[in-house]
């Protein structure tokens, strides 16, 4: 006759019940007196680029660095003349 149920699946029920356990533990200390206290601090912190010169600045900057890639080195074509001379001496 066949398992159905395996050796080894009763310890995934025992996790799952001692899981539901801690959970049941955790609902019933909820605690019945509440108390509220806010305090509430403002500060006024600026990052760098949260301003907007400085997008505008890397903008620029970057227009400026693809025009210079894109540009090269000007003429690629470079002609190179040697000229060679003899002269027969007596």
């Amino acid at each position: 006759m066949k398992n159905l149920i395996k050796p080894g699946s009763f310890k995934y029920a025992y996790l799952l019940i001692a899981l539901m356990v801690t959970n049941v533990i955790a609902w019933a200390q909820d605690s019945t007196v509440t108390a509220t206290s806010t305090t509430t601090t403002k500060s006024q912190t600026q990052t760098w680029y949260a301003e907007p010169w400085v997008w505008g600045v890397g903008g620029v900057v970057l227009i400026l660095l693809i025009v210079a890639l894109t540009r090269g080195g000007g003429n690629t074509d470079k002609v190179i003349i040697t000229k060679t001379s003899t002269t027969d001496k007596d």
